[in-house]
This record gives structure tokens, C-alpha cells and sequence, in this order.
């Protein structure tokens, strides 16, 4: 079921275009079985499952942590971590960096940009974001390496608002890229679209796509 589902969402996917199998909340065994099927990117919200499953699952999968992260979990997950999508403060990319060079890593960084109606989203506004790459202070930490931005669109039918946000975040990529990163090819990232938004993420350039419930069905809550 899980394999057929996941070819599903690949069928879907251009050129360019990476799934994350978003599987908080589900069990090793349905991951395994999207492991099994050539899965090998996974996305987690929070610090203990991740580590919990990344110590007893296959050390060939490349663990994404998507969720809203504070710092007192970093040290959590740093072992383990292939990309970390939702930095939203220069304190928290501060607390990955010094955990980082504690476990001798360098951990690419996604940064979490707010550009969605809710107030409960987490992530700098696109004039914030380029506030703190102005002020460079993210050039000194040797241990993070910042790869693009991600994002979340606001929970609402209206396809227009939601293309919108997902330009917003493509613009202000565009923007930090050439100001910032204009020789940094690892620079290139762009995290935008879920389950439900995903293909108007793609048509605005998403290069990462975090699909859940179209993979593993309904997520059984703890």
C-alpha cells in the first residue's frame, strides 16, 4: 500500500524535485516498508522520535527535521541530521553550529520563512530574513551551512493566496541568493509544499517537496 502510494507521489514529481516522506508519528515498520520501496529521505517534527528512529533504522537514510526545533533539542538530533528546514532565529542557528562542532559535523540549514496568514507559523518575515544575512553574522559559524529557504502556506482553499506565498518565498530566495550566495552553489534549496499545496509549490519552484498523509495515510497520534 505504502509502496503503490509512494510511486503515486513520485509520478507527480519532475525532474529536480525531491520527496521528503514526512512520517512523524508513525511506526519504524511503515517506514520501513517506504524504505523498502526506495525511500530514502524522511521527515521529522520532533528531536526524540527522530533520534529514536535513526538509531534503529538503515544508516543510509538522510534525516530532514521540519518541525519547529528549540535549542535545548538540537544536541538531540545533531548525530543524525542530514538537513534541518525550520531554522527561524540566528539564536537557534547559533545553538546547531556549537552542537555541531561539539559532534565534529557541519549540518546544512534550511531558513524558515513566514509568509503565510496565520500567526501561529514560526520564521522570519522575508525582510527579517534579509536583515540577518545583511548583518553576517552567519559567516563566522564554520559548523552550518545555510542551503536555501522553506516555507508554509497558509491552510486555505484559495489557490490564489497560496501561489502567492509560495512566489513571496521564491522571490525572497531569488533576492538573498543574489545578494548573498551569488557563488554558492550549495545555496539552491527551496522547501515549499505539503500534502495538500504541493503542486502549485512545484509550479513556484520548489525543490522539496514534505508529503505525509498521502504516503502514510492518517497519522496515529501518541
Amino acid at each position: 500500500m505504502i509502496e503503490e502510494r509512494l510511486k503515486e507521489v513520485a509520478r507527480l514529481l519532475p525532474a529536480g524535485v525531491r520527496l521528503v516522506a514526512v512520517s512523524k508519528f508513525h511506526p519504524v515498520e511503515q517506514l520501513m516498508e517506504a524504505y523498502e520501496a526506495g525511500q530514502r529521505i524522511f521527515g521529522e517534527n520532533h528531536a526524540q522520535e527522530l533520534a529514536a528512529k535513526a538509531a534503529v533504522m538503515p544508516q543510509d537514510i538522510r534525516w530532514h527535521f521540519i518541525g519547529h526545533l528549540q535549542t535545548n533539542k538540537v544536541k538531540q538530533i545533531v548525530p543524525f541530521v542530514s538537513l534541518i528546514h525550520s531554522v527561524d532565529s540566528l539564536r537557534l542557528l547559533r545553538e546547531i553550529d556549537k552542537q555541531a562542532r561539539r559532534a565534529e559535523r557541519r549540518i546544512d540549514c534550511l531558513l524558515q520563512l513566514h509568509v503565510a496568514q496565520e500567526e501561529t507559523k514560526f520564521g522570519f518575515a522575508p525582510e527579517e530574513l534579509l536583515e540577518m544575512l545583511e548583518e553576517g553574522e552567519w559567516r563566522s559559524l564554520d559548523h552550518v551551512r545555510l542551503c536555501g529557504i522553506m516555507c508554509m502556506a497558509t491552510n486555505t482553499d484559495d489557490v490564489t493566496e497560496i501561489r502567492r506565498e509560495f512566489q513571496l518565498a521564491h522571490q525572497t530566495f531569488d533576492e538573498a541568493r543574489q545578494r548573498f550566495f551569488k557563488d554558492d552553489e550549495h545555496f539552491c534549496e527551496r522547501s515549499m509544499g505539503m500534502s495538500d499545496d504541493f503542486p502549485i509549490a512545484i509550479e513556484e519552484g520548489a525543490t522539496l517537496v514534505r508529503i505525509g498523509t498521502r504516503i502514510f495515510g492518517q497519522r496515529m497520534y501518541h
